[in-house]
């Protein structure tokens, strides 16, 4: 029997926020091109981004808030993402989210979750809350229960958003995010030095990390 080949690996920073619709398609549009790159291991660590930090803690009404930004476009708006996540297999229930949430605790929680090594699924499962169940993932019950699911310790996730924890070095990264020029999400950075912004489809997420990772190659080959 041959030996199997040798995995490439290659290391995916994604700058998101949960509560961006386009960011769940992105993720989609990432697995299915991963799926057909059989031969890469990827690493992937999820970054935060709010696309609204002026959220209080609480949360507003989505109604309100929505037409308050988009005025008359909001049925143009998410009538284009309801298209573009059908496609991406993502059934989205805008109807049933009742509140946009200030999502800094969220992201506290998928900054906890990569140390317990859950990221993947507590990003999935805060996806899922928002845009499916309509879950409000400002309420910290809801994190907590997201955290309990995806086998991380709630003892300990409960007591770390009873206070402030990570909450400037969350800010810290976004502002270093913005300070590189993201202005919007997702934003992929392969092997942290190759930008590509937007929710790409599958076959240009595919050939640029076929790209990124024949360049690091290459650099890594002339460097020795």
């Amino acid at each position: 029997m041959s030996e199997p080949a040798t995995q490439k690996k290659i290391a995916i920073d994604i700058v998101s926020d949960a509560v961006c619709p386009w960011c769940f398609i992105g993720k989609r549009n990432l697995e299915a091109a991963l799926a057909d790159l059989p031969g890469v291991s990827p690493e992937i660590h999820w970054r935060p981004y709010q696309l609204d930090p002026t959220i209080p803690p609480e949360g507003v009404d989505r109604r309100a808030y929505l037409a308050r930004k988009f005025g008359s476009r909001v049925s143009e708006v998410y009538g284009r993402v309801t298209e573009a996540g059908a496609a991406a297999g993502i059934p989205f229930a805008f109807e049933t989210i009742g509140r946009s949430p200030n999502t800094l605790d969220a992201h506290r929680l998928i900054r906890w979750s990569w140390s317990a090594g859950k990221q993947d699924a507590i990003v999935e499962r805060l996806f899922r809350d928002f845009f499916i169940e309509g879950k409000d993932i400002g309420d910290r019950n809801v994190l907590i229960a997201a955290a309990r699911d995806c086998g991380m310790d709630t003892d300990v996730v409960a007591k770390l958003l009873d206070g402030d924890s990570d909450k400037d070095e969350v800010r810290a990264e976004i502002a270093s995010a913005q300070d590189l020029g993201v202005t919007g999400v997702p934003f992929f950075i392969l092997n942290g030095k190759y930008a590509l912004p937007g929710a790409q489809p599958p076959d240009v997420l595919k050939r640029s990390i076929e790209r990124a990772i024949s360049r690091t190659e290459a650099e890594e080959f002339a460097a020795k």
